[in-house]
């Protein structure tokens, strides 16, 4: 049962991942203009965001189940929609429609992995969704890179909807058995959602959320700028990013998981946040090639500690009548930290190594006072 939903998690974000080599072609081939083309990336994070939180208040409300199958179902047909993209004005449309329904899929998923997930399993098993996680940003970008030079980009989105078609199948034969929906006492239990941003334990996985996709834009948009002020290619950079991927499944699925499950996910948290902050430090100091490898691999392990931590903090401050809503509201910052981080940088017009610089120094200080910051009514499970 929970293999299918880790399967489902890793092709929700081989969605995602799936679009960043062939959205800007796709958009140029329809004539977009530049403008457009930015429209068309951002439309589907817009809409993701919307999706995102919607998804967290009807998963409270009717349960993880009912949303996860209607979600891979409306995704399949979003997909298709693609088709119909015959200039670009149809494509930002086709986008806002991709973007809310496969928004829909994260936070009913990983609502259902922690309703369902052992108390003393809860780190263990957020990390192996982030495995998943990990495994779809390597995959994705390579395996659409590949399949739309031989093909077409609408090719790509074909496969992907054949396989959110054959999930959506597969999970209403094996999980509507275990379908977790909220009981009506539950149901008059329902509380504001400005008790989650009462509760600080929710607002530092929020902040973790949001930073850890904040530096994950900086680096899409830095890192290829990086790579050529030292002379090398596009291929590197991609080398580079597979390089924090890889480090980061492997501290996933090997046996280091089990200290997601021993160590204080806040403590994990700041130790993975200032790891990326100082490797981000190093990056932007650094003009040895090698060194990238290395400071790429420093960052994959801060990003393997950081993922886990915010969603077992997540876990642990939520309940069943209000973590649809909590998960919602935390892959919105996700959706929201990517833009950010690439449009904050784009904003300040800064260099690759002054991008680094200041994203670096940013996590250390958000690190230092996610430390410090207490909550002063102790709201253990409150929100």
């Amino acid at each position: 049962m929970r293999a299918i939903v880790y399967i489902i998690i890793f092709f929700s974000f081989f969605d995602l991942f799936t679009q960043l080599p062939i959205i800007t072609p796709l958009a140029g081939s329809l004539g977009a203009t530049p403008f457009l083309t930015g429209l068309a990336v951002g439309m589907y994070s817009f809409s993701n965001m919307i999706g995102n939180v919607a998804s967290g208040f009807l998963t409270d409300k009717k349960g993880p189940f009912r949303l996860l199958l209607a979600g891979l179902l409306l995704t399949s047909g979003g997909l298709l929609l693609y088709h119909l993209a015959t200039n670009a004005y149809i494509l930002i449309l086709v986008r806002l429609i991709h973007g809310f329904t496969a928004g829909i899929i994260a936070p009913a998923a990983f609502t259902f992995m922690a309703n369902t997930a052992k108390e003393d399993k809860k780190g263990k098993g957020a990390a192996i969704s982030g495995a998943f996680v990990g495994l779809a940003a390597i995959i994705g970008p390579a395996f659409s890179g590949i399949l739309a030079s031989r093909t077409s980009e609408v090719a790509v989105f074909n496969v992907t909807s054949a396989c959110m078609l054959l999930l959506g199948v597969l999970a209403f034969f094996s999980l509507r058995s275990a379908n977790i929906a909220p009981q009506s006492a539950i149901k008059k239990m329902e509380r504001p959602v400005r008790r989650l941003f009462q509760n600080i334990s929710v607002v530092k996985a929020f902040s973790g959320a949001f930073f850890l996709m904040f530096s994950q834009g900086v680096l899409a948009y830095m890192l290829p700028l990086k790579v050529a002020e030292l002379g090398s290619d596009t291929k590197t950079g991609g080398m580079l990013l597979s390089t924090f991927g890889v480090v980061a499944v492997l501290i996933f699925i090997l046996p280091t998981n089990r200290l997601f499950d021993r160590i204080r996910p806040i403590r994990s948290l700041v130790l993975g946040m200032s790891i990326m902050g100082a490797s981000l430090l190093l990056i932007s100091v650094s003009g040895d090639l090698s060194i990238l490898y290395v400071l790429m691999a420093l960052y994959g392990t801060g990003f393997a500690l950081l993922f886990p931590s915010i969603n077992s903090l997540l876990i642990e401050s939520t309940t069943d009548e209000n973590r649809g809503k909590a998960y919602g509201y935390f892959y919105a910052f996700f959706s929201i930290g990517v833009v950010a981080g690439s449009g904050v940088t784009g904003l300040f017009r800064l260099t690759a190594n002054g991008g680094f610089l200041f994203t670096g120094f940013l996590l250390i200080l958000t690190a230092f006072l996610l430390l410090v910051l207490e909550d002063p009514i102790k709201t253990h499970k409150s929100a």
